[in-house]
């Protein structure tokens, strides 16, 4: 197998806070490699988007703690990497789409100078030679009219054109990785479809690992090869993606998809998870699903192991109720 672009190996982070240090995460492990699409799913709240920010290092300087662990991008230790460095590895090696792209684009500047600005930040090209491939790149999201488009202020496109500037943006440099944070909330469905199928095609061929953030089971299966379930900053089970949404064997996966609007008659109500997810300032010291899960045991006070679902390997699950061989 090929070395993996992003490998995360038993991450754990919590933010201080005057009531107490909040664990976003605890003993995260997720690897992807080249040509990969793979799919971080859970609640709003599960740390989705915390695992993100680390890798890209994103979040405030002397805002959180790393307790344990390391993030490897193409072999690089970027906990350890300088500020320059860094800023060096940002855009020419690992692009980021963030969830609401109006936030992320400066409304003061047209959108095809501010993918200039990529560009030219990470390669030695002219600002004749950015602007050819300026304007191609947009051809190639879909846009009928790249030079109307590169002239035009973010307010003046729509949400799903604004979506498309960034991934423009972020494979401006033909990155390694991609990390998509909810690219497609907010869209309707067949906007959301034509982010996917650009991502997708985008990947295969540039050989780009995408690291895709989402609370959408059925995104997940649309696109992704691969999928880790997270619920209250772990990881509860992972696996290729077919496995992992056919054969679901942690309570807290089958609940997300119970929830799906595909697995239930039109009209009809969906069932939503009961209670709510834990404080992670005092998170419960086994199994963080345990006091919502409906198949809770005594056990569960202890924290269950990844293991391997029977005859599924590499599909993992942490639940003691699960029937697993070791």
């Amino acid at each position: 197998m090929t070395e993996a672009l992003l490998q995360i190996d038993d991450l754990s982070l919590e933010f201080p806070t005057p009531r107490g240090a909040v664990k976003a995460l605890d003993g995260i492990n997720l690897e992807i490699r080249a040509g990969e699409i793979v799919g971080v799913v859970g609640e709003s709240g599960s740390g989705k988007s915390v695992l993100a920010m680390t890798a890209m290092r994103l979040l405030p300087s002397g805002g959180y703690r790393v307790t344990s662990g390391k993030v490897s991008v193409l072999g690089q230790d970027v906990l350890a990497l300088g500020r320059a460095e860094m800023e060096s590895l940002r855009g020419a090696q690992i692009g980021i789409v963030f969830q609401e792209p109006m936030n992320a684009l400066n409304p003061t500047i047209r959108v095809g100078l501010q993918i200039e600005a990529v560009m030219r930040r990470h390669h030695r090209i002219s600002r004749e030679r950015a602007r050819r491939d300026m304007l191609d790149l947009l051809g190639a999201m879909s846009f009928t009219d790249p030079a109307s488009i590169a002239s035009s202020y973010p307010h003046a496109l729509s949400g799903g054109m604004r979506q498309r500037v960034l991934l423009a943006m972020a494979f401006a440099c033909q990155p390694k990785i991609l990390i998509a944070d909810e690219p497609t909330t907010a869209l309707d469905v067949t906007v959301q479809a034509q982010i996917l199928d650009l991502i997708s095609a985008k990947a295969k061929q540039f050989g780009t690992a995408v690291l895709l953030i989402t609370h959408d089971m059925a995104v997940v299966s649309q696109i992704c090869d691969r999928v880790y379930v997270v619920y209250a900053g772990t990881v509860v089970e992972s696996g290729n993606t077919r496995s992992v949404l056919g054969s679901a064997r942690h309570p807290y996966t089958q609940a997300l998809l119970n929830a799906m609007p595909a697995s239930h008659a039109p009209k009809s109500t969906l069932p939503a998870i009961n209670g709510v997810a834990p404080s992670l300032i005092e998170p419960p010291s086994g199994c963080r699903f345990s006091t919502r899960c409906s198949q809770v045991q005594e056990r569960c006070t202890s924290k269950p192991i990844m293991d391997i679902v029977a005859g599924a390997a590499p599909h993992r699950a942490a639940c003691w109720s699960m029937d697993s061989t070791s």
